[in-house]
């Protein structure tokens, strides 16, 4: 297969997707004010954008990006604005967690999983990342071979599924205790509004 020290691959990308970040405060946010539904999706979302990085990466595709500037500072910035959007959108959400029952039975569930899709996909930190990470597990004489990046790649985001779905689950909980309080959405969706607008923010400030 090409793939070298598999184990050691598997105990740092664990590290990795444990370690806070946008796709972390994307699925808190859509599980606790949502509903575990709403979590489940956006999970599916952001490690389907893994695999859409994956194939780039196994297809040559990220390279291209990441050496053509014009191309990677469209998506940097689009992925920047898409957070931003995002972030203002929370902050002038008003709803309760009491309303989250509703997004049960509402289409707004699916585009959870779209949400979750752009955020990571729209993400140039994710493409380099994987440029930068995956090679290190792959024996020199494959790195042209696309079918050890699809394997980590997929293993990756088997153990983000797992990661996230965990989460999701122990936020639900969570949120079960904090909707007697009809202020504690309102303040969920201003916090998770502050973090993406600074994340949207450090992505169109940096200098890559």
């Amino acid at each position: 297969m090409g793939i070298e020290n598999i184990a050691a691959f598997v105990i740092t990308a664990f590290i990795f997707i444990i370690t806070p970040g946008i796709d972390t405060a994307f699925v808190l946010n859509k599980t606790i004010s949502q509903g575990k539904k709403s979590g489940v999706y956006a999970t599916m979302g952001i490690n389907s954008g893994v695999l859409v990085h994956t194939f780039c990466a196994a297809l040559g595709l990220s390279l291209l990006i990441a050496r053509s500037v014009y191309v990677f500072q469209c998506i940097k910035y689009a992925g920047a604005t898409y957070l931003l959007f995002q972030g203002i959108r929370l902050l002038f959400n008003k709803k309760s967690l009491g309303d989250r029952t509703v997004y049960q039975d509402e289409q707004s569930t699916k585009n959870d999983f779209w949400s979750g899709l752009l955020t990571n996909t729209l993400n140039p930190k994710v493409a380099l990342f994987f440029l930068s990470f995956f090679p290190q597990f792959i024996n020199p004489q494959e790195l042209n071979n696309p079918l050890p990046f699809l394997i980590l790649g997929i293993t990756y985001a088997f153990i983000g599924m797992i990661w996230y779905l965990t989460l999701t689950l122990f936020a639900s909980v969570f949120a079960e205790k904090i909707i007697p309080n009809p202020k504690a959405g309102i303040w969920l969706n201003q916090l998770s509004g502050v973090a993406f607008l600074l994340m949207g923010l450090k992505i169109l400030w940096s200098n890559d």
